[in-house]
């Protein structure tokens, strides 16, 4: 992050944001029901498999948030919607402000055609570390929620 500041004019706030994705929608599960042996009572269950991802990213310290809904999350869901997320976090971020942004280290956040905004910096989290993303806890709300 110091090095960062440096490349920044003196004196410009800097506002730290974390982003992830997630697939939020219905998995098919097992029916399972208690019957007498040898019946085959009928158990009916949605059996459908619907589901989108969110792109999602928030600033604690100053009570922001930014996401966008998608149909898939891949390399080139991310080309077209790494720009508009990284847009819209950008419409977000005070003006004269620069966002460091703190993401996962998936391939698509390091698409050589990425358009990042000139007010944003993305800072990979060290491999294998979600727990460091305080997103996976939004995440989690809504699932449960």
């Amino acid at each position: 992050m110091a090095a960062i500041r440096q490349t920044l004019p003196r004196g410009t706030a800097i506002e730290l944001w974390w982003q992830d994705e997630a697939r939020i929608g219905q998995q098919t599960k097992l029916t399972r029901r208690w019957a007498r042996r040898g019946t085959r009572p009928s158990a009916p269950r949605d059996q459908r498999r619907a589901s989108a991802w969110l792109f999602g990213a928030i600033c604690p310290a100053k009570g922001k948030a930014a996401g966008i809904v998608m149909p898939r999350c891949n390399t080139e869901a991310q080309r077209q919607t790494g720009g508009m997320h990284l847009e819209e976090i950008a419409f977000h971020i005070t003006p004269g402000a620069h966002a460091i942004i703190l993401l996962d280290q998936a391939g698509w956040h390091s698409a050589n055609d990425l358009v990042i905004p000139d007010n944003i910096t993305l800072l990979p989290l060290p491999p294998r570390c979600p727990k460091l993303n305080p997103v996976e806890n939004v995440w989690q709300f809504i699932r449960d929620n």
